[in-house]
């Protein structure tokens, strides 16, 4: 008995320490049977959520992966693929996954499982790694990078819907930008061993393999762990309305962009805040011309990115809890600002660029503005949304951002004729629409 207690009490605690809120037991918007295990509930997810983010850190395609398939010698046709791969693959399929989705009453398993699926895809990459070069590689690896995406995909429907059901408003905001600190605190500890110890992947190909193989057997790991601690969390049964034809069943659920206004300007709002995200690598851009060939430091981008994450993840997801649409407008207007400064540096002073301190300071800030923008974004559409249409509202806006993200093709088209400054001016001017769609959006965290 005694045991039981305490296994109970654990949680409590836990969650009693990281809300730190005198109403810390405060439910809405969640079934009453969810109120009194919402503790258990946020330690849970939080914990998992944890895992498959540092697991995004070690992975991520912008830098490991990419970095990964250029050392072993892949063509780059297969580097440039890795993020949109990523990103779309994870986020199109949502729209007809939702539907099934929707059809079980209980849907935590369905997380559990993409999240298998997720680890099984990076595990095969292991051998593929150690045993193939070049193009063979860089096919698997982009073929199981594949396979992961869509598995991602599932695990984001259910993620926001499970969510909902089991965490109260004003609690949501706080677990994303917790677990989004978490892998920012692994990406700062990768950093400092890489500035510790700077040849360890200057091995060799064996050694570079090695290296690659471990941090793909590792987050693998984290993510099989994740579904184990995610099929845990106690999901009350939800409604489970709305079955038939997934094909049509997705094309009406397309219907809520002409129906619902309110979702409308939030998947607008969103599109626009795509931007602070797209000017990343162009700022990165700029900071390698203006280095005149000398290469900045991997360990210095990788730990400018990681503090930012780590410093300004919770205190994102605490304002999201009171504010999301404030949180997401903010965001937009600080990507604005360094995108504004570093063509002004581009412009007056563009040695100052290529210094690393100033380099990390602007990736720094333009990272701090893209987390607040995806922990706003995550926050508003969870409170926004209700438990019969969660799962409809979350498809329908990845599905549409899923697709709008290869007009990122265009900026290489705007690169290519005018050059990469005035990629950041066209990116800066749809941030400044980003902050006033954002401001104009109605609060939901009442």
């Amino acid at each position: 008995m005694n045991r039981v207690r305490r296994e109970r009490d654990l949680p409590d605690q836990v969650y009693a320490f990281l809300v730190e809120d005198e109403d810390a037991r405060v439910c809405r918007d969640i079934p009453e049977s969810a109120c009194h295990e919402q503790p258990r509930a946020f330690v849970l997810q939080l914990a998992a959520q944890s895992l498959t983010k540092i697991g995004d850190a070690l992975t991520s395609s912008r830098l490991v992966l990419a970095w990964m398939l250029s050392a072993l010698g892949s063509p780059a046709i297969f580097i440039s693929l890795l993020v949109p791969l990523r990103e779309s693959l994870s986020l199109m399929p949502q729209l007809f996954v939702a539907q099934y989705v929707r059809e079980h009453a209980v849907r935590k398993m369905f997380w559990a499982w993409g999240s298998v699926a997720q680890g099984l895809a990076l595990a095969l990459m292991v051998p593929a790694v150690l045993l193939l070069r070049d193009f063979a590689l860089g096919l698997v690896v982009v073929i199981l990078l594949a396979l992961f995406s869509l598995a991602r995909g599932v695990c984001s429907v259910a993620a926001k819907d499970v969510l909902g059901k089991t965490v109260s408003k004003s609690r949501r905001g706080r677990l994303n930008g917790l677990s989004a600190s978490s892998a920012g605190a692994v990406t700062l500890a990768v950093a400092v061993l890489l500035l510790l110890v700077p040849g360890l992947a200057g091995q060799g190909l064996a050694g570079d393999a090695r290296l690659f193989a471990g941090i793909l057997a590792v987050a693998a790991l984290l993510w099989l762990v994740a579904a184990a601690v995610y099929a845990g969390v106690p999901e009350v049964p939800g409604a489970s309305e709305g079955g038939g034809n997934a094909i049509s069943e997705a094309l009406r659920s397309l219907s809520l962009l002409r129906t619902d206004r309110q979702f409308r300007d939030f998947v607008v709002a969103r599109m626009l805040l795509i931007s602070s995200a797209f000017a990343i690598p162009y700022i990165v851009v700029l900071v390698q011309r203006a280095a005149e060939g000398q290469l900045l430091s991997f360990a210095a981008l990788l730990l400018a990115e990681g503090a930012a994450g780590l410093l300004s993840a919770p205190l994102w997801g605490r304002w999201s809890d009171t504010g999301a649409h404030r949180v997401m407008a903010a965001a937009a207007g600080i990507s604005v600002a360094v995108m504004a400064a570093a063509l002004g540096l581009h412009w007056l002073l563009p040695g100052a660029l290529g210094v690393v301190p100033v380099a990390a300071l602007l990736l720094f800030v333009a990272a701090v503005a893209h987390q607040g923008a995806r922990v706003g974004r995550k926050t508003y559409l969870v409170d926004m949304a209700t438990g019969a249409n969660r799962a409809q509202y979350t498809a329908v806006s990845n599905t549409v951002i899923g697709l709008f993200l290869f007009s990122g093709a265009g900026l290489g088209i705007i690169d290519a004729a005018y050059g990469t400054a005035s990629v950041l001016v066209f990116l800066a001017l749809v941030g400044v629409l980003a902050v006033w769609r954002s401001l104009s959006l109605p609060s939901v965290s009442d």
